[in-house]
């Protein structure tokens, strides 16, 4: 399978120059093992069912061993013995040199068995499952990075309807689920899920969890995505089936699904107000995938289309899954704001600074007006003088066009979101102008001395999300320019 360039894979090179290690952790699946693989010498791998009693006992026993290799070395699945990050710490103190190597797992090591944080040794990327823009599924013809600097207005059109936008949804952004089949897809999504309750809940710390308790969680879980659920209600959920479970036990088990990277709350947006209201501060909870949520509910793309309060809530699920990607790179806070007067915004993002933007979630075009006052009335009362002005108001869709309002708030199908970049590079190709190839882990900035025009182009692999709009300055023809207008 060919390999998709993913956002993070610019933070792994800059990483493995600037640190001796690099850490990497997401959930099952996501894609971490294939993308440190594309720039990894050598490597090991702790969960090989032929050899991991063995590296397990070498770990304790001589943790060195484990490390050598051609650098940088990848240590897959380097969790189940915690002793291989204060290994790599130590061997990147000896060394004193960079991009040695890139750990990856899909659980969170227990910290209690850690001695060094490894703080200014060792860098930590989090990979989630693949937004639209990786995928394929979007045009990216709106920057989140120009959004966050101010941009004036945007444009483009969503290649997706409304069936579409329920098969992503049910698709979930694993990897392997990508341009395969719907039937095929499904049976991805159903493997990775059943994967969660059979192996994953006990892998993290070798105790075992019963399975059948594990699903009702997630299936509450996937119910109340997007909302404050308490864990009261979820254990409510759970003993309609398994009256034996208890608020201590229940917490152990949602504990485990953090770890594993399923669950992931979104903390709560509380600026200073000039009004009478009161930011809430509880967190937002979300399942790491909307496929994650739409399995354990039991819907299927054509259930979604014809429940749109359920398509809704998990269209708000991949909205926030792909947010979380885009801002990654920008170390953006991503929370949720509502407060006691009923206002809400889906997310706000904090930049840097007291620079701040917020997004409304809408499937239904019907509630578009609502959504933009919703976030006008948001942007006054939020005390500018601790804050200052939002630097973008956007209002994100399923489907049509990208355009933004009279009143300034933008409308954004997410089929046209991308993390950042220039769509002029959609475009040179049109030009006659073409990118020189790009040896693996090259990542220094084009010369403009290295762009030919009106040639053939050689085959080469890059892709948009891969490069910043400023390493490219190329005159663009007159009519394209008025393609672009228009």
């Amino acid at each position: 399978m060919e390999y998709r360039t993913r956002i993070i894979d610019e933070d792994l090179r800059r990483g493995l120059r600037l640190f001796g290690a690099v850490a990497i952790g997401g959930p099952r699946g996501c894609g971490k093992t294939t993308t440190a693989l594309q720039v990894a010498k050598s490597s090991i791998y702790m969960r090989d069912r032929r050899k991991s009693e063995d590296y397990l006992a070498l770990a304790y026993d001589s943790p060195s061993m484990l490390l050598r290799g051609d650098n940088p070395h990848l240590v897959d699945e380097w969790q189940v013995a915690p002793i291989l990050w204060d290994a790599a710490r130590f061997s990147v103190d000896q060394r004193n040199e960079r991009g040695l190597y890139i750990l990856t797992g899909s659980a969170e090591a227990d910290w209690r068995k850690i001695h060094h944080s490894g703080v200014g040794r060792l860098m930590t990327l989090r990979l989630r499952t693949m937004s639209l823009w990786e995928s394929g599924d979007s045009t990216g013809e709106v920057s989140l990075s120009e959004l966050a600097k101010g941009m004036d207005s945007v444009s483009g059109e969503s290649p997706h309807d409304l069936m579409d936008v329920a098969r992503l949804i049910t698709r979930g952004g694993w990897p392997e689920a990508v341009d395969k089949s719907e039937e095929d897809a499904a049976h991805v999504v159903r493997h990775n899920c059943e994967a969660i309750i059979r192996t994953e809940i006990d892998a993290v710390d070798g105790r075992k969890r019963d399975p059948r308790k594990m699903r009702l969680i997630l299936k509450s879980l996937a119910r109340n995505s997007g909302s404050r659920v308490p864990d009261t209600k979820v254990l409510a959920d759970v003993r309609t089936s398994a009256n034996s479970m208890g608020i201590k036990s229940l917490r152990s088990y949602i504990g485990v699904l953090e770890r594993i990277y399923v669950v992931e709350d979104m903390d709560a947006w509380h600026p200073r107000l000039r009004s009478k209201a009161t930011a809430r501060r509880s967190p937002t909870r979300y399942l790491s995938d909307p496929a994650i949520a739409a399995y354990f509910m039991g819907k299927s793309a054509e259930d979604l289309v014809f429940d749109p309060n359920t398509m809704s809530m998990l269209f708000e699920s991949l909205v926030v899954r792909d947010l979380r990607v885009y801002t990654d790179f920008m170390n953006a806070e991503v929370c949720r704001y509502r407060d006691s007067n009923g206002l809400e915004a889906h997310i706000v993002l904090g930049l840097c600074g007291d620079d701040w933007g917020a997004v409304k979630i809408v499937l239904s075009p019907g509630k578009m007006d609502e959504a933009a006052e919703d976030l006008k009335t948001l942007a006054r009362i939020v005390d500018i003088r601790r804050r200052g002005s939002p630097k973008f108001l956007a209002v994100i869709t399923g489907r049509g066009h990208a355009y933004t309002r009279r009143d300034g708030v933008h409308v954004i199908p997410i089929g046209c979101l991308r993390n950042r970049g220039s769509l002029l590079f959609l475009l040179l190709p049109i030009c006659g102008v073409h990118l020189p190839e790009i040896a693996p882990g090259d990542d220094r900035p084009l010369d403009r001395r290295e762009v030919a025009h009106d040639r053939e182009p050689e085959h080469h692999d890059l892709h948009p999300a891969d490069v910043d709009s400023q390493y490219v300055e190329v005159p663009v023809p007159e009519l394209h320019h008025h393609v672009l207008d228009d």
